[in-house]
Formats: C-alpha cells, sequence, structure tokens
C-alpha cells in the first residue's frame, strides 16, 4: 500500500524515516511532506494515488476524496475529524479513524495554566513591569477554593478536572455522558454557569455544542467568572463573549481555537476584547504529543492492514 503523509506531523525527521523504513520491510511506501499546503489542488497532487492518507487539520473535502481513486483508509492524526467530509467517505467506501488521546495532557495542562494565568493576570503584570513599572497595587486572585466547571467529561476534560482538583479547587461538571467519580458533581448546565467561578470547554464539534457559549448562556455567568476554550471554535459564539467582555458580564477569557485557523482576520471581535488571552491554537502542541501522535497513526495503520482498524470513526 501506498501510504501518504500529507502535512507535517511535529516529530524529527529521523522518526519519519524510522516509519518509513518500518513499513517498507512489510512492502509498502511511505511518502511524508514536511510544508503544509491546505488548497485542494496540492492535497490532490500529494494524495491521489494513496491508499492511506494521514492528515492532521487540513480541511478533506469530497471533491478530495472523489480524486483520490485508491483511497480506503483517512488516518486523522487529530482528535477532532470535523474537517474530515464524512458523507463523501462513505461514499466512497473509505474507512477513517482518528488519533484519540494523544493530546490528553498536553490539553488538560493548558486549560490549567490559562486559568491561573487570567486568576493572577501574568501578562498584564508582565506588560507592567517592562514599561518598566510596579504591580500598581494588583490583587490576583487564589485557585484553591474555586469552584470549576468542566463542560464534557471525556478524556481530556476528566483530566483537567484531575488537576483543578489537585489544587484544591471543587468541581462541577455538565456532559452527556456521566462518570462516577468522588470529587465531580453533575449538575445542569444552567447550575453550572451560574455557580462555577471557572468554565472550562472540552466538548467536541457537534449541531448541539454550535454556539453552545452564547448572549443568553453568558447571561447565567457571575460578573467575576472567566472561561477557558481548548476544545472547539464553534462552541464559543466569539461576538458574545466580546461583548460580554466589554460590559463586565464575564470578567475574562483565555481561547486557544477559534472558528477558523489563526492567523485570525483583523476585525475578529476577541482581538478588542479586554481582560482576554489569546493563543493561536497551541493546546495540543507539546513534543511529547506529537511522539504519542505518531504511535497511534502507525498503530491504526499496522491494524488497518492487518485487517482491523483501532480508534475507528468510519
Amino acid at each position: 500500500m501506498k501510504i501518504v503523509i500529507a502535512e507535517p506531523l511535529g516529530v524529527e525527521k529521523q522518526l519519519l524515516e524510522n516509519l518509513k523504513t518500518e513499513f517498507l520491510t512489510k512492502g509498502h511506501q511511505v511518502i511524508y511532506f514536511t510544508d503544509r499546503k491546505d488548497d485542494a489542488k496540492s492535497i490532490i497532487e500529494r494524495t491521489n494515488d494513496a491508499d492511506i492518507l494521514v492528515v492532521s487539520n487540513i480541511p478533506i473535502t469530497e471533491t478530495i476524496i472523489d480524486s483520490c481513486q485508491n483511497l480506503k483508509l483517512i488516518n486523522v492524526a487529530f482528535t477532532g475529524y470535523d474537517h474530515i467530509d464524512l458523507k463523501a467517505c462513505k461514499k466512497n467506501n473509505v474507512s477513517v479513524c482518528n488519533a484519540a488521546g494523544y493530546s490528553t495532557v498536553a490539553v488538560s495542562e493548558l486549560s490549567l495554566v490559562l486559568a491561573l494565568s487570567l486568576l493572577r493576570n501574568t501578562i498584564g503584570m508582565d506588560a507592567n513591569t517592562r514599561l518598566p513599572g510596579d504591580r500598581q497595587n494588583y490583587l490576583g486572585m487564589e485557585l484553591k477554593g474555586k469552584t470549576v466547571g468542566i463542560i464534557g467529561t471525556g478524556s481530556i476534560g476528566l483530566a483537567t478536572a484531575k488537576l483543578f482538583n489537585a489544587f484544591g479547587c471543587n468541581i462541577l461538571a455538565f456532559s452527556r455522558t456521566q462518570k462516577n467519580i468522588d470529587y465531580i458533581k453533575y449538575v445542569s448546565l444552567n447550575e453550572l454557569l451560574s455557580s462555577s467561578d471557572i468554565i472550562s470547554l472540552h466538548v467536541p464539534s457537534t449541531a448541539e455544542t454550535k454556539n453552545l457559549i452564547n448572549s443568553e448562556t453568558l447571561e447565567m455567568v457571575k460578573p467575576t467568572s472567566v472561561l477557558i476554550n481548548t476544545a472547539r471554535g464553534i462552541v464559543v459564539d466569539s461576538q458574545a463573549l466580546a461583548t460580554a467582555l466589554k460590559i463586565g458580564k464575564i470578567a475574562g477569557a483565555a481561547i486557544d481555537i477559534y472558528e477558523h485557523e489563526p492567523p485570525l482576520p483583523k476585525e475578529h471581535p476577541l482581538l478588542n476584547a479586554p481582560n482576554t488571552i489569546l493563543m493561536p491554537h497551541i493546546a495540543y502542541a507539546t513534543k511529547e504529543a506529537m511522539i504519542k501522535r505518531l504511535e497511534i497513526v502507525k498503530t491504526n495503520i499496522h491494524s488497518f492492514i492487518e485487517g482491523n482498524l483501532n480508534n475507528r470513526i468510519l
């Protein structure tokens, strides 16, 4: 089989060469690219004769899938897969799998860091010091004793809850599937929003989660609360959040993911919103996570060739 890795996977070249050699000994060809091109023409040129396609978050449309006549598997080196046209995959009998779990530690740790950064205004205090200046009588807040609302208790949500619990926080949760964990109290979404000091989002991109955080739900939030989004961009109505921040309806927000991948357009509402930390989609991006991801991708390919499929989506 011809295996095409159509975009960089964030690991050292030697690891990709090792992967190439490993599959070559089993009679399979591996081609990898070290630059990213996400226009349909370039993707088709790279992948049109692939049996197995590996991508991270490049959108794979119906046009691309229809053009890849040999394609049997799309191996998504990512947790989310809403950028893959699953209907087109089904029509063309193309299987889909993902790299579930590779970034659990990375995303949960950044969620905690962003909450601490908001509570202690680390970015603002860094700016003051560089003026040069002093703390200007600023008083931050401690994490211990705060109520943290976790929306979505999949693997990342649970890992995040565990970290906050270790810092002495009270944990509330809202999720379609509830887990029996002694330090987590499941409540309604309304109760979570109105009771939490920190709201951390960990839900997938679905029709039900689109604009889950909007002008109406933000009305339920305490004006002293902060919001963390390391989940999916469409979960938050950016304009509604920016408005809530400007009028003091919510104390702060830390956002790692948006409606589209950064760079953000100059008119994006959050760029001018106060008390925000805006990250360029880095929650998953650690060296350890990239290595773990490559291992999952490799295992997925082996299982598919052997007649099974790990992490199956379709």
